[in-house]
């Protein structure tokens, strides 16, 4: 079942049509959400930059969408899919309805609906055995800007990016800005780990400002045995690194196993996770 505007459909009859604004121009932001038992984890983290996204997408935002207002929505949706005392994946997308060409019409409505799907991780775990190998996309170049740190449906290179990977035998790839600085990987954020030294690139640099992002980088905040750094990222530190992983809110932390010749471990990604986790169990 899928929620539209606050009615519950069949994904046959979700009243989503050609004409709407989301699909015609990628007018349009989304939200996905990882929900365990009904707790949608870090929810003021991904309401907030809703919100944000929407003001800069000019937007106009509903009186209703409230904080409590999405969530009761998104607690009606996993459990009309039997979904509310289990894990779950959920989409949250907000577009601006039909009307207009470029120009929405003066009749377009912001609208709303959510999606939801099992998902078999209640916590935030490390697969040892797992690998994750990478390397450079350079087909096209992320420009800086407030834009490019949506959540939108635009979406290009992410996923010409996930087609080259999946061409070239990669389990994904890093995307590089238009001063080619790596910004971040297809599907999340990017950390670097050298010594006692953590980098991660700004969001001057053109990165999603990713909720994962956030919740790691105040963990290492509270560590005293690193130094943490926001700062540009060359391709050349790359192999010099000890340790490179991805963020994101599904998955948490996907430590880089390889990239061209070097391989990493994963031992203080580890130790980030058994943080988080513990976080995770304070707010539940």
């Amino acid at each position: 079942m899928v929620n539209f505007n606050g009615s519950l459909r069949s994904q046959s009859d979700s009243k989503l049509t050609v004409d709407n604004r989301g699909y015609k121009y990628g007018d349009a932001l989304f939200e996905t959400l990882k929900v365990v038992n009904g707790k949608i984890f870090f929810w003021e983290d991904h309401y907030f930059r809703l919100m944000s996204s929407m003001r800069i997408l000019r937007m106009d935002i509903p009186m209703n969408f409230t904080m409590e207002f999405l969530e009761s929505e998104i607690l009606k949706t996993l459990e009309a899919n039997s979904l509310l005392q289990s894990s779950a994946r959920v989409r949250l997308n907000v577009d601006r309805g039909e009307g207009g060409k470029y120009l929405p019409s003066d009749t377009a409505q912001v609208h709303f609906n959510i999606s939801a799907e099992p998902h078999h991780d209640p916590f935030y775990t490390i697969d040892a055995t797992a690998h994750c190998v990478v390397d450079l996309y350079k087909d096209y170049f992320v420009a800086p800007g407030l834009l490019s740190g949506l959540k939108s449906n635009n979406k290009a290179i992410q996923v010409i990016g996930s087609i080259y990977a999946k061409e070239n035998d990669l389990d994904n790839c890093l995307v590089l800005n238009t001063n080619k600085s790596v910004i971040e990987a297809l599907n999340g954020n990017l950390f670097l780990v050298k010594g006692d030294k953590i980098k991660t690139p700004p969001l001057e640099e053109g990165c999603l400002k990713g909720v994962m992002r956030k919740q790691i980088l105040e963990l290492l905040a509270k560590d005293v045995n690193v130094i943490v750094e926001e700062a540009s990222i060359s391709p050349f530190e790359l192999q010099k690194a000890d340790e490179l992983f991805i963020t994101n809110v599904i998955k948490g932390i996907v430590p880089i196993t390889k990239y061209r010749k070097k391989v990493y471990g994963s031992d203080f990604a580890q130790s980030l996770v058994n943080k988080l986790n513990a976080k995770l169990r304070l707010l539940s």
